[in-house]
């Protein structure tokens, strides 16, 4: 058994034994597999050893390891998306968890709509209104969700976060519980067909917290593959 193999094993317990302690059923949470700046190599011994999801930052790199890794694998896109790479991203992702902006919602439809593909996507919500990070506002999400309902070739399956980081999970806690009690506002108010499942929350420091808060998609990265050289702890 290899170190990333290893660690897959038992990065897939602790959710497990999350999701119970939170009285959730385990096959509800699945695991994004982060794979910024991780060498092909060590992607491919993750999917030697069965896992099948996982999650790029940046397109041009996602091509690379798509092309590497072959059929049998799903992607998301995680990362910022700027609008120029609209189309490359809607060739090569099965979900994109960052969209924020109408502009960048009506550069999917255009690419989905010339692939007759209906391209699944999560809304990214700022909720600590961090200028570092992108991200609608909260209070801007209802809008958002609603000029996208009219796009036929994006269905909107949940939302997204990255909230602030603290040493301590349980500070991280609020802002899920937050991203939770947002999707439900939303859901509510049937401006979708579907009941947005999807809630994307949660990283190597903390996605216990968010399991217990109702994430359904952990994106774990460096207690996966290691730290990124030169940037420790920034894969999370």
């Amino acid at each position: 058994m290899t170190q990333v193999s290893q660690n897959l094993e038992e990065i897939k317990q602790r959710i497990q034994e999350a999701a119970l302690d939170a009285d959730r059923d385990p096959a509800e949470v699945r695991l994004v597999a982060v794979t910024k700046t991780v060498a092909t190599d060590h992607v491919q011994e993750a999917a030697a050893a069965g896992h099948t999801l996982f999650g790029e930052n940046y397109v041009q790199e996602a091509q690379r390891k798509v092309a590497a890794l072959g059929p049998g694998v799903t992607w998301h896109f995680i990362g910022h998306l700027q609008s120029n790479k609209a189309k490359a991203a809607v060739e090569i992702f099965d979900l994109i968890h960052s969209v924020d902006r109408v502009r960048l919602a009506k550069g999917l439809e255009q690419a989905a709509a010339r692939r007759d593909k209906v391209q699944k996507i999560l809304l990214q919500v700022n909720l600590a209104g961090e200028a570092s990070k992108s991200g609608t506002a909260p209070e801007a999400a209802r809008d958002l969700l609603s000029q996208i309902s009219q796009m036929p070739h994006l269905e909107v399956v949940g939302l997204m976060t990255m909230p602030p980081w603290f040493d301590d999970p349980e500070r991280v806690r609020p802002y899920f519980r937050a991203l939770r009690e947002l999707r439900d506002r939303l859901r509510d108010l049937k401006l979708v067909d579907g009941e947005l499942p999807e809630l994307s929350m949660g990283m190597t420091g903390d996605f216990e917290a968010a399991v217990a808060e109702g994430a359904t998609l952990v994106r774990i990265g460096t207690a996966i593959f290691g730290q990124r050289p030169g940037r420790a702890g920034a894969a999370r």
